[in-house]
């Protein structure tokens, strides 16, 4: 296995292959652990949930298509979740969690230190599930919370739980990345969602692809990035009633909302360069020369991805 990733999908995993998996979640080498779709037996399950929670290199932690198959399993992930501290991803598509096994889950999730992405596509969630997900996106000043969130095909949602979401996310300080993808949603949600975006200062990427919208929700998301500023650069409306030339009309209004930020951003390190030069210039007849590589910078940006 390559040090760094484990990457097995689909298989039955024997008790020597889940031994090599612990043996590398021990040895503190592994980034990124992905189970997709495995079938693992309890007692396994229950010996690389206890590596998980003292391994402090894993990043990513891939279990979606039913691995946690039952609630005992959510209780022995959340039980490792509550000591890990490394994790910044956490993929449960396709489990069948249900809003009982968010709320196991939900209390670990909202204190673990590093979870920045989380995965409930496809859990059976309903709207009690819903207000426990709003708590992981707290508002303006508060605690830390997710930075990407899907919650695609979980069609139980009713109208009460995504107008609950929209307000999470018009006040949520740190979101970025927001998929929706097939849940029934329609018009007057996708409203509510407008809204939402509008508000958001953070909000870069929202996915809607086949959720039931018309060319009123278009509309709408049109007529708001023409005439009120958003952070939002990816919208995604493909397999909806909705017009071609209405969605390309939308991209090409985010695109070169794109550009004049890349445009001001260039222009504001432009004039940051100057001054520095400014600087070293004024000071040139002392022993101290100012200069800039732009390290930092760079740095703080890789940092932040």
């Amino acid at each position: 296995m390559l040090s760094g990733s484990i990457q097995i999908s689909g298989e039955t995993l024997s008790s020597a292959e889940v031994k090599d998996i612990c043996d590398s979640l021990r040895a503190n080498s592994v980034r990124l652990l992905s189970l997709r779709g495995c079938h693992i037996s309890d007692r396994d399950f229950h010996r690389i949930s206890r590596h998980v929670a003292d391994c402090q290199s894993l990043a990513q932690l891939n279990l979606n298509l039913g691995v946690v198959s039952n609630i005992n399993r959510v209780k022995q992930l959340a039980e490792a979740l509550a000591s890990n501290r490394s994790i910044h991803s956490l993929f449960l598509h396709g489990t069948p969690l249900t809003d009982s096994g968010l709320a196991v889950l939900n209390p670990v999730l909202s204190l673990h230190p590093s979870l920045i992405s989380l995965d409930l596509g496809d859990c059976i969630l309903g709207d009690e599930g819903m207000n426990l997900i709003c708590g992981l996106l707290p508002p303006d000043g508060a605690k830390s919370g997710l930075k990407e969130l899907t919650l695609s095909a979980n069609p139980a949602i009713t109208v009460k739980g995504w107008a609950r979401l929209a307000i999470a996310v018009a006040h949520s300080s740190q979101l970025r990345v927001l998929n929706l993808d097939y849940n029934p949603l329609g018009d007057h949600v996708a409203g509510m969602l407008a809204v939402a975006v509008a508000s958001s200062r953070t909000l870069e990427v929202v996915d809607l692809e086949g959720t039931g919208l018309t060319n009123q929700s278009a509309q709408m998301f049109l007529d708001m990035v023409e005439n009120y500023p958003t952070s939002m650069r990816t919208l995604i409306l493909a397999e909806n009633n909705i017009s071609l030339e209405l969605q390309q009309q939308i991209s090409d209004l985010l695109s070169e909302g794109e550009e004049e930020e890349e445009i001001e951003n260039e222009g504001q390190e432009n004039a940051e360069r100057e001054k520095e030069i400014w600087i070293s210039q004024n000071n040139a007849g002392s022993q101290t020369i100012l200069m800039s590589t732009g390290l930092e910078d760079s740095l703080l940006a890789e940092t932040e991805m």
